[in-house]
Order: C-alpha cells, then sequence, then structure tokens
C-alpha cells in the first residue's frame, strides 16, 4: 500500500478485454437479484398457466386425396380429377386454409354467435371496462366487419397439413370446448369435400354456357364466311395459276428487252453527245467514224456538210431506240398490272376460302365440346374423401404448463442476469486501490475497512478497544503512508476531506488522530466542518458550550473551547452553530493565526473538513495544511464526484497528498475476486486472520 504510484500502463486493448471471472464473481454477488427475478417470473408463470389460462383442445380431421377416379362415361370430362402433383398437394392445402372455405364454415355452425369466436359477445375485459370509465366508446362494427373478425379468429384456430409422401391432409381445430373442436374439425372435412363438387359442377355449368355462345357465334361466323367466298367467285372471273406463271414468264422476257434497249440507247445518246461536243477535226473524224468525212478531210465545207449529215443520222436513231423503249415499258407496265390483279384476286381467294375452312373446323370442335360437356353435366364426383372423423380430445394441449413454467424460470434467470450485467456496467465507483490509482494519478496512502457500529460513539469504542483489528492495522498503514510521504518534513497539519457526505473521512480523521496519540504524540483534532457539528456525535460525554467560532473571534480562550479525552489522550475542538459565514472564517487572519499557534503546541493537528463538492471550507483550510487526504468510499462515490473534486483543488492550485479508500466491506470484495490479482485491500483480507483480532 506504501508503493509510489504507477502510471496505468494498459493497452487499449486490454482495456476492451472483457474479464470472465470479473463477470462471474459480478453475477455471484449479484444472486439475489437473479434469484428473486426468477422467483417472481417462475410465480408469474404459475399464475398464468394454472389460474387464467384457458384449456385449449386439439380435434383432427383426416382427408385423404384420391387420384383413382372411375369415369362413368368414356369421355375426357372439362373437370378431370387431381394428378396428386406436389404443387397441386400445396394448392390445396391453402384451399382448405382459405377464408372462402372459412366462411362456408363459419355460415354453417353459425360460430359468429360464438363468443368463442365472436369477441364482441365476451364480457368485456379490463381494457373495455377502462375505457369506459374514461368515456371512451368503442365504434359497434358493421355485420361485415364482425363476420370478418369471426372469420379470422377462426383460422387462427385451424391448422392444415400435408403428411409427407402422402396424399392425406390434416386438419385440426382448438377450441376450449372439446366436442366443438370435434365438431368443426369434421365440418371443414365436409365442406372441403363439398366444396370441390360444386366447384365442379359451377365449372362445367360455365364451360356449357361459354361453349353454346361460342358455337352460335362460330356458326354465324361459318355461314359469312361461305357467303363471302360465293360472292367473290361469282363476281371475279379468275384465270388459272398456269396462266398466272405464263403471265409472269412473259413479264420476266419483256424486262429483259427493255432493259436491252436502254443500254442501246444509253449507248446511241453518249456517242451524240460527243459528236457534239467534238471540237478538232480528228476527234469529229474518230467520233464519226464515217469514210466520206475521212475523204473531206481537207475540204472544210464539205467536211462540215457531212459532219452535219452524221449528226442527224445519229439523232434520227437515238429517237427511234427512245421511242422503242418506251413502248416497250407501257408494254411492260399493262403486262405486269394484268399480272399483279390476277395474283390479287388469287391470294383473295386463297384467303376467303381457308377462313371458311377454318370456321367451319372452330365451329366443328365447339360443337363436339358442347356436347362432351353437356354429358359430363351430374356425374361430377369430388377428389377427395374422408379418411377419419375427429375423435373428442380428452386432455387438452395448452397451456402446456411445464414449458411455461421453464420458459419463465430460463427468461428469469436471463433477465436477472442481464440487470446485474447492467447495473454492473453502469457501476462508477471504485473497488481497488489500483483502479482509484489509474484514474485519478494520486497514490493511495490508505484502505480503510468498514468498521462496525451501529452509532458513531460505538465506532469510537470500537477503534479504542480493538488496538490488534485490521481496521485500526489498516489506519496504521495509513500513518505510515502519510509520515513517509514526506520524509525530510513530515506533515503536521493535515485536514481530511471528501467529495460529498458519509464517505467516512470524519471517521478516518478520528482513528488517524487516535493512532498518532498511540505513538506518543499530542494530537490536536479540529472540526472544520462547523455547520454540522459531528464530532459532537463521536464524543457524547463532551459538554455544549463554545467552539472555533467563538475561539477565532475572541469571545473565548483556547482553553476553554477544547476537550481533552480522559482515555485516549486526545484534543478536541468543535465546532458550534454561527451566523459567520465560515469561509469568510477560515480565510481570516485569526485562523492563521491560530494554527500557527498551534504548530507550537501540538506534534500533530488534524482538520476534519466539509466535502469538496458542496462548499469551499476545504480548499480555503488547505492553505494552511501541510497534506491533503481525501476519501473515497468504497464502491460508491463515483468517478465524476472523484474527479470533479479533484479538479477544484487543482484550480487553486493544490495537490492532494493521498486518497484513502474506506468503508471496504471485505466479504462482498472477495466475492467480486479482488485479490492478489488486483492489490489492494482483499489481497491480505484472507490471511489477515492470523494478524488480526476483530
Amino acid at each position: 500500500m506504501n508503493a509510489p504510484f504507477l502510471p496505468d500502463t494498459r493497452t487499449e486493448t486490454d482495456a476492451t478485454v472483457v474479464d470472465i471471472s470479473q463477470v462471474l464473481s459480478s453475477l455471484r454477488v449479484g444472486w439475489k437479484t437473479i434469484f428473486l427475478i426468477t422467483l417472481v417470473m417462475i410465480a408469474t408463470g404459475v399464475a398464468y398457466a394454472y389460474f387464467i389460462a384457458t384449456p385449449i383442445y386439439p380435434a383432427k380431421s383426416v382427408v385423404v386425396l384420391d387420384t383413382r377416379k372411375t369415369q362413368v362415361v368414356d369421355l375426357e370430362g372439362m373437370m378431370s380429377g387431381l394428378t396428386g402433383e406436389s404443387d397441386e398437394l400445396n394448392t390445396e392445402v391453402e384451399v382448405l386454409r382459405s377464408r372462402g372455405l372459412a366462411e362456408k364454415v363459419v355460415d354453417d355452425l353459425g360460430l359468429t354467435a360464438d363468443p368463442e369466436f365472436n369477441g364482441t359477445l365476451r364480457p368485456p375485459g379490463l381494457r373495455a371496462r377502462l375505457e369506459g370509465v374514461l368515456g371512451l366508446e368503442a365504434t359497434e362494427r358493421d355485420a361485415a366487419a364482425q363476420k370478418a373478425s369471426v372469420v379470422g379468429a377462426f383460422l387462427e384456430q385451424l391448422s392444415i397439413r400435408n403428411v409427407p409422401a402422402s396424399y392425406v391432409f390434416e386438419i385440426s381445430v382448438k377450441s376450449e370446448d372439446p366436442r366443438k373442436a370435434a365438431m368443426i374439425a369434421d365440418s371443414v372435412a365436409k365442406r372441403y369435400i363439398l366444396n370441390q363438387i360444386e366447384v365442379k359442377f359451377e365449372a362445367t355449368e360455365q364451360a356449357t354456357s361459354w361453349l353454346t355462345n361460342r358455337v352460335a357465334e362460330l356458326k354465324t361466323e361459318l355461314e359469312a364466311s361461305e357467303e363471302r367466298l360465293k360472292i367473290f367467285n361469282a363476281q371475279t372471273t379468275l384465270i388459272s395459276a398456269l396462266t398466272l406463271t405464263s403471265l409472269e414468264a412473259q413479264l420476266k422476257d419483256m424486262r429483259e428487252r427493255v432493259a436491252q434497249v436502254t443500254a442501246q440507247e444509253a449507248t446511241v445518246l453518249a456517242r451524240l453527245d460527243a459528236l457534239r461536243t467534238a471540237n478538232d477535226v480528228d476527234a469529229k473524224i474518230e467520233i464519226a467514224a464515217d469514210l466520206d468525212l475521212t475523204r473531206n478531210r481537207d475540204n472544210a465545207a464539205a467536211f462540215d456538210r457531212r459532219f452535219q449529215q452524221v449528226i442527224a443520222r445519229a439523232e434520227l436513231e437515238a429517237s427511234r431506240i427512245t421511242d422503242q423503249r418506251a413502248a416497250l415499258e407501257k408494254s411492260m407496265q399493262t403486262l405486269s398490272d394484268q399480272a399483279a390483279a390476277q395474283g390479287d384476286d388469287m391470294i383473295t381467294l386463297q384467303q376467303l376460302t381457308r377462313e371458311a375452312e377454318a370456321s367451319r373446323t372452330l365451329y366443328e370442335y365447339f360443337l363436339s365440346r358442347l356436347k362432351e360437356t353437356s354429358a359430363q353435366q351430374g356425374i361430377q364426383q369430388a377428389d377427395s374423401r374422408l379418411l377419419s372423423s375427429a375423435v373428442v380430445p380428452s386432455f387438452p394441449t395448452a397451456p402446456r404448463k411445464s414449458l411455461i413454467l421453464s420458459m419463465c424460470g430460463i427468461l428469469g434467470v436471463m433477465l436477472g442476469i442481464g440487470l446485474v450485467l447492467l447495473r454492473e456496467s453502469m457501476r462508477s465507483s471504485y473497488r481497488t486501490a489500483r483502479h482509484l490509482e489509474q484514474e485519478t494519478g494520486v497514490v493511495v496512502m490508505g484502505q480503510i475497512p468498514v468498521i462496525p457500529g451501529k452509532a458513531r460513539s460505538d465506532i469510537l469504542k470500537y477503534l479504542s478497544t480493538k488496538p490488534s483489528s485490521s481496521a485500526m492495522e489498516a489506519v496504521r498503514n495509513l500513518r505510515t503512508s502519510v509520515l513517509l510521504s514526506n520524509v525530510d518534513k513530515p506533515p503536521q497539519v493535515i485536514i481530511s476531506t471528501s467529495s460529498v457526505p458519509s464517505e467516512g473521512k470524519t471517521t478516518n480523521s478520528i482513528a488517524l488522530a487516535m493512532n498518532l496519540v498511540g505513538t506518543g504524540k499530542s494530537v490536536l483534532l479540529i472540526e472544520g466542518d462547523i455547520r454540522r457539528n459531528t464530532l459532537g456525535q463521536y464524543f457524547p460525554n463532551k459538554k455544549a458550550g463554545k467552539g472555533l467560532v467563538s475561539l477565532l473571534s475572541g469571545d473565548a480562550k483556547f482553553e476553554d473551547v477544547v476537550y481533552r479525552h480522559p482515555d485516549l489522550g486526545l484534543s478536541v475542538v468543535s465546532g458550534e452553530k454561527s451566523a459567520i459565514n465560515a469561509a469568510d472564517l477560515f480565510m481570516s487572519d485569526a485562523w492563521r493565526n491560530f494554527i500557527t499557534e498551534m504548530r507550537a503546541k501540538f506534534d500533530y493537528i488534524i482538520i476534519d473538513t466539509p466535502p469538496v463538492l458542496v462548499v469551499p471550507d476545504a480548499r480555503i483550510i488547505a492553505q494552511t495544511a501541510d497534506a491533503v487526504l481525501f476519501t473515497v468510499r468504497w464502491n460508491e462515490t463515483s468517478r465524476t464526484q472523484v474527479q470533479e473534486a479533484l479538479r477544484m483543488f487543482e484550480s487553486v492550485r493544490l495537490k492532494v497528498s493521498g486518497l484513502i479508500l474506506s468503508q471496504i466491506d471485505s466479504a462482498e470484495m472477495r466475492r467480486y475476486g479482488y485479490g492478489g490479482k488486483y492489490g489492494g485491500y482483499g489481497a491480505y483480507s484472507a490471511y489477515g486472520s492470523k494478524y488480526y483480532t476483530d
């Protein structure tokens, strides 16, 4: 405990690692909370399972899907039997669960008048009574909404299951009445089978009606198609397909001739254009290719006359071939129009013929289906049959009392553990000296256990009569730490303070003073908290009278206010109630002079001051002290309070000499698992019985 302060060398990862042993220790300490919550949850489960919950009885009816159908007539009906494939089985399960089937069962059994399914017929519950008291009237629902609610309640009690690898369906119904459960299960099965027949009958009727109308429409369409074909044949003179092919061959030959003449025309026109654009004699002779023109080469007049004759002959040839091309194109167009017209007529005839044939085929097919469907009316049968009726159950299946109690117990344990761990995670107090040192940076000089005693005077009696107790040994360790904190100049004036009241600072002050007296030193104990006069509760034999205020104000002398305990050898100066402001009193010259005077009379002066976070007295008194001891209550004082109090000392440039971890519960500390691993008071409490006499 006297080791100097060591900085926290743990890494960030170490600080975030969950210590399983500490978690288990926290759960061990909080076992009462866990046990109490578990007991409450089990009691709640017992109340619900045995007194509140309504027994529920299940009944089961079994239906089998019959895929082997015996046809009365050898016709393929419009509504054939089911094949039993997986998708069809799933479909039938959904049919059994459907609201439509449920509504029919509700109507058949009159369940809208049953309070079990119609909540409006039940006695008003707690919520309804509260709404009545508060004047909140429930809105009355119409018949449709009421029936929908009944159907919903019915479906909640209905369950359908397809037995794996079979065509069997199990229809289970739960009810408060076992006979009612069996009756409803059988009703669902029978309504399901009847519904299959009704669906098929309705489908056959609809098919017959639709086919009748469709046959009439197709008959009208067939007659219209045949009439259009007849009229077209009468109004149109059609050539044969062979003649149409011949026309197309002629048209192809004509296109080839037009192409040839067009090419010749282009050649002639090109020669004519070249003759017209020739500039010199040689070019004209070369293009014209005329012997007379060559012979008249040197005779310009004869050459020009002959050249003009060549051009005129070329123009005539171009005009002739152009007229020939135009005539051929006209003939080709006429032939093309004739072939196109004949082709269109042929296409129209073929289209009308196909339409008439298609209309006849459809008419004959639907007429045949109509006859088959009409023949099947009245011979439909269901795809399922009832395999076994429901048996009236003898025992309820709900509530499952053992399961409810087990779940409540497990939930209680989980809630208890969660509450204990939540409370532990929200804890902001200190349990070990090392933790306190690491967070504050101030050395812990003493660790004082809980001192037994109901009244303050009992605590004083225990300290005086049990010098070998663990508490007094802890005070001796505190005394040693304080005196050795400055070997060259041990502190003479020591103040004891804390962050808030009830942390044990006054008890620590008295215990330290008594311990110093035991070493043969003269000690003066001053009550710096003049507002409360706490020391008077420790020394009930001390007569009430003037105190520190009267002494500092000059109304009394030191001998008039000091109380010397006859057995302890301790001098005590108590406070007294006064209208004087305590802060002003301790900032006065009279206080400083008093402390200077007492330094000469006593070896040690211990001042019990008020809490730091309550009043500023402690920081003022500390200006005249040599050491400041700051008490922190074990597992009680919050980190915020300690840090804020230390910060207030730093704000006036004062340093706390040491901390005292006070009122340590050794048994509780061992249950938390704080021992040799963490150091502190719990480290030696396990074997301290060999040395202490408590």
